[in-house]
């Protein structure tokens, strides 16, 4: 049995990485196999199939179903027909193996009812231009003879399993199906010949295509294309805007797609009429909606007539979709999610898609390029016939996907919002960008070291970005920025955190030393917040900008002239923009810490050694020092400095704006009046 699970994974995995196979978390494979049953003592035949919701390129043992076969067959005795359907994936539960496991897919009676040991169920872009051909039938004949066959449209269910398995009893030369409006289905006694069966479906349809398509399915280019500086200039100058469209219901993380397949389709004639289509395969259509906003004026508009006319093509999809849903809803249906694309095509500039987290934005675009792929290979060789609208819906408003939704896990509090911390690279910097990763957030990590911003980033994964970036040029913040929207689709939370510090007396500060503290944190806090109060005003959307100022703001301490005037600055400009930019629903705060030794770029890079100086201490009991002389006889650290970033934006304090939060364990001092 071992044995036969290991090879399942590693032929999930093998078809899974690579995406000719299948999309993300598209398709399920199975293997049946016999075990002991551990209450009897008996022999029992299993089957292990992909559970629900799982990734076939990193499925692991943790995410397969594992179900009784002879009981999962008996609910043929009991099944209740087409239009009861779904009271047969509760019925699953009952033919469970043991503990633990995924819950099992709604393609699970497909996989069991089969009779060959192995299936695979996949959505390769070349099987799904067959499934999606208005004569898919005779491509598949004429493509496959009969060693693959054609299975009509029909929703995943018990039904669809039934269908399968009957048209693979009866047609023994068969090695696989195509499945209208779907993907394909192959089978094998071995794993080995299962895979190699997917395989030849995959390739023999790519071939078909390659030999006797036509060329230029999407008709001739109609629209120039910008070149790469210029796209990118002018992605990054909409992508706020767009993302503040499209967050009209529900705050959503954006993904930017300029690859040459995209970039062609945006410049044919035919780019309207086929996206008016939709995509069609459920695992599409369920990510990407069931058709996108298409941008129909060139992009050499002036950018105020093209946000203009985003804005006015925005309201025509959100009414279309309400009435999409009307349409079809009735009193069973869920309410509507939503009525915001996920995917908006911009001719010339590329593809922005949307979704509640950075993995989904990026996945949403990916469908769409598959569902680029699929129309390029059904108009190729016939027309391309996406599956009835009222077909889509009953997929999107499924009782079962609403129940899918639900068993998702609740969203960490800053999901959605995208984070811009300078000074990343170290110290307070990094454990903000830390934490406001492990609680949701997209992090960019702005840092003049790259090295240790890639550093930081790196531990963020996907949700992190480095930026190089000296916050006294404002080139390069504006350069910075363009990044961060482009990766994200835009900014939310600003944390001004770049510093350093010279501790000297007032004689013998020099103007370089005072200009140098006043460059990057009064010139460079500006020149951030500047740049991300125009992307946030674009937006629409609101946001914060938090200020990492200190004690030293408000405190009078020897040797500290130029560091101290500097703080200060900062700390007015809390209260000025906090005045100015309320109007925009931008919050404006910032944080006093005390003194942050250990983990600090600051002080190990001198400030350390001349503070302790001035105290008379060692430089290694400054933090120590320093704690004695609080209230709570507490040092600070980074991380508490980062707990208060976080509860200034977690939303508890939504009503906070022009306030400063002390992190310094108490210094009387420096208390705020």
């Amino acid at each position: 049995m071992a044995e036969q699970v290991e090879a399942l994974l590693r032929r999930s995995n093998r078809l899974g990485s690579d995406p000719r196979n299948t999309n993300y978390a598209g398709g399920n494979t199975s293997a049946k196999a016999t075990a002991t049953d551990p209450v009897t003592g008996a022999d029992t035949d299993l089957l292990y199939v992909k559970g629900s919701g799982g990734d076939l390129g990193t499925l692991t043992e943790a995410g397969l179903a594992v179900l009784r076969l002879d009981r999962l067959r008996a609910l043929t005795g009991v099944y209740p027909g087409v239009e009861r359907e779904d009271e047969m994936v509760a019925a699953f539960d009952y033919c469970l193996h043991g503990r633990g496991g995924a819950a099992p897919s709604i393609d699970t009676a497909m996989h069991g009812l089969v009779e060959a040991p192995h299936v695979d169920h996949l959505h390769p872009d070349a099987g799904i231009a067959f499934a999606t051909a208005a004569d898919g039938p005779e491509l598949t004949r004429g493509c496959f003879g009969d060693r693959v066959l054609w299975v009509p449209w029909r929703r995943p269910g018990f039904q669809l399993g039934l269908d399968i398995a009957a048209v693979a009893r009866d047609n023994p030369q068969a090695i696989g199906l195509v499945l209208g409006g779907h993907g394909i289905t192959a089978w094998g006694a071995t794993s080995d010949e299962c895979e190699a069966n997917s395989l030849e479906i995959i390739t023999t349809a790519q071939r078909y295509l390659d030999e006797h398509g036509r060329e230029d399915p999407f008709g001739a280019v109609v629209v120039d294309t910008l070149s790469p500086a210029d796209r990118t200039l002018l992605a990054a100058r909409i992508a706020p805007a767009i993302r503040g469209l499209v967050s009209t219901d529900h705050a959503q993380v954006g993904h930017f797609t300029d690859s040459a397949g995209v970039l062609d389709f945006l410049a044919r004639e035919r780019l309207h009429e086929l996206a008016a289509k939709g995509t069609s395969c459920p695992d599409h259509f369920l990510r990407t909606k069931v058709r996108p906003l298409v941008l129909d004026v060139p992009p050499t508009t002036p950018l105020d007539q093209l946000l203009g006319r985003l804005k006015e093509l925005h309201d025509a999809y959100r009414a279309d979709y309400r009435a999409y849903y009307e349409r079809y809803a009735d009193a069973d249906s869920p309410p509507m999610r939503g009525a915001d694309p996920a995917i908006v095509l911009v001719p010339g500039v590329g593809m922005f898609s949307f979704g509640a987290d950075k993995q989904t934005a990026r996945v949403a675009g990916e469908f769409y390029v598959n569902a680029i792929n699929v129309m390029k290979g059904a108009e190729s060789v016939s027309t391309y016939e996406p599956i009835e609208e009222r077909e889509k819906f009953r997929i999107e408003y499924w009782a079962l996907e609403e129940a899918k939704l639900r068993r998702r896990p609740r969203p960490k509090p800053l999901a959605t919002r995208v984070a811009f911390v300078t000074g990343g690279g170290s110290g307070i910097g990094r454990a903000t960008a830390l934490r406001l990763h492990a609680e949701g957030a997209c992090v960019v990590v702005a840092d003049r070291d790259a090295d240790a911003a890639k550093q930081v980033a790196a531990e963020l994964g996907e949700t992190g970005l480095a930026v190089t970036v000296d916050v006294t040029d404002e080139n390069a913040i504006s350069a910075a920025f363009r990044a961060a929207v482009l990766a994200f689709g835009g900014v939310d939370l600003v944390v001004n955190n770049a510093g350093l510090s010279v501790s000297k007396p007032l004689l013998e500060t020099t103007e370089q030393d005072w200009d140098r503290q006043h460059d990057v944190m009064a010139k460079g806090s500006f020149l951030v917040s500047r740049e991300a109060a125009r992307i946030m005003v674009e937006q629409g959307i609101g946001g914060d900008l938090v200020y990492i100022a200190s004690k030293n703001s408000v405190f009078a301490g020897p040797n500290n002239v130029a560091y101290g005037a500097a703080k200060a600055d900062q700390a007015h400009q809390v209260r000025l923009l906090a005045a100015e930019l309320g109007e925009y629903g931008i919050r404006v705060n910032g944080v006093n810490p005390d003194g942050v030794v250990r983990g600090s770029g600051i002080f190990a890079g001198g400030w350390g050694a001349q503070r302790a100086a001035v105290y008379g201490v060692p430089e290694e009991e400054l933090g120590a020092f320093y704690a004695q002389r609080t209230l709570l006889k507490r040092e600070v650290l980074p991380d508490h400095v980062a707990a208060a970033v976080f509860a200034l934006c977690a939303g508890d304090l939504s009503l906070t704006t022009g306030s400063h939060v002390p992190v310094d364990a108490g210094v009387a001092a420096a208390f705020l009046r």
